[in-house]
């Protein structure tokens, strides 16, 4: 267990806001998460993984939890698919590569998204018409009030876009500690989202899950920002889904608005398209601003504060509410 005060926070969340927490803790197994649980936390507190959708509006006046439980494990294995035991304190897309360097088909899609695997399982992260639900057998956590662990199975999660039950009913109640996956040993690829198709040279037959990846990961850095070199948090808003009248209307005055069907009554409409209507692609506020390749994802141009980046956020929704009538919702929680 590793206790420090007055830590810097710099580190631990992509935007890159030089805060400071009164008091961090990382752990490295179930049993010391529950010891502190148990002898070590006061209130306030928060868990936090890679920090990927934090955007912190000054110092934490509290305790700062973070998973150190790493490491994975192969649980069962058949000639058609491999489960595989995942600790929460490990990198999302270091899994990604160990899966895909097996040959083990189903999170290729999912490539270079920051984080940790036991956010990603809260978070249901998901890119390129995968999520990662998809993959996902059983979430293992501990009660953050009475030590108890509980595993949950994947229909408990109550897992929908961007969503799950620990964002939700049960914020806050519970950390997870251990995600298991599972993933095919047969090809299964899922390639008709975004232009992931278009890069393939490869025919489908001649595809494995390391081409996916590489494509994928080419996609997403020409036009993506490196948080290492430019803070920010991805996607900064969730893709809003509309009814399917509304997305008529739209099409009426943009024909070329894209779309992605979610059911007969449905359709999503990505975010950084409104966006980019409303004009706000490549602009700045202050010492925050909005990337000139990717409009749904807000960046730290230097030296920016967390209130500065809100205040974009909000302008950009007010624009977005005004022009099409749709209210953006924030992927990235404010802290």
């Amino acid at each position: 267990m590793k206790t420090a005060y007055h830590y810097p926070l710099r580190a631990c969340h992509t935007f890159g806001m030089d805060v400071h927490a009164e008091r961090f803790i990382e752990y490295s197994t179930k049993e010391e998460l529950q010891d502190i649980l148990a002898h070590h936390l006061t209130a306030p507190w928060l868990h936090i993984g890679g920090g990927s959708n934090l955007l912190f509006t000054g110092d934490y006046a509290g305790t700062i939890l973070h998973s150190a439980i790493r490491g994975h494990e192969v649980t069962a294995e058949t000639d058609d698919e491999v489960t595989l035991r995942v600790g929460a304190g490990e990198k999302w897309d270091d899994l990604v590569a160990h899966t895909t360097a097996h040959r083990w088909y189903g999170a290729e899609n999912l490539s270079l998204i920051p984080g940790e695997v036991g956010a990603a399982a809260v978070q249901n992260i998901g890119a390129y018409g995968r999520e990662v639900k998809d993959l996902i057998v059983t979430v293992e956590t501990v009660n953050a009030s009475t030590g108890e662990p509980r595993t949950f199975a994947t229909g408990e999660c109550r897992y929908a876009y961007r969503s799950s039950i620990f964002k939700h009913e049960l914020k806050g109640q519970y950390i997870v500690t251990h995600v298991t996956f599972r993933l095919s040993k047969r090809p299964v690829f899922h390639l008709d989202y975004g232009q992931l198709r278009a890069v393939l040279t490869q025919t489908e037959a001649e595809l494995t899950p390391e081409d996916v990846r590489r494509a994928i990961i080419g996609i997403r850095r020409a036009k993506l920002p490196d948080p290492e070199v430019q803070g920010n948090a991805g996607s900064f808003f969730m893709n809003p889904v509309v009814p399917r009248a509304r997305y008529e209307q739209w099409k009426e005055d943009y024909p070329a608005i894209p779309h992605y069907d979610v059911d007969n009554e449905r359709v999503k409409v990505p975010a950084a398209w409104l966006i980019e209507q409303c004009g706000w692609k490549g602009k700045t506020w202050k010492r925050a601003g909005v990337h000139p390749h990717q409009a749904l994802v807000l960046v730290n141009r230097g030296g920016a504060t967390g209130e500065e980046v809100i205040e974009l956020a909000e302008q950009i929704q007010a624009s977005v509410k005004d022009h099409f009538g749709v209210e953006l919702l924030p992927e990235v929680y404010y802290i």
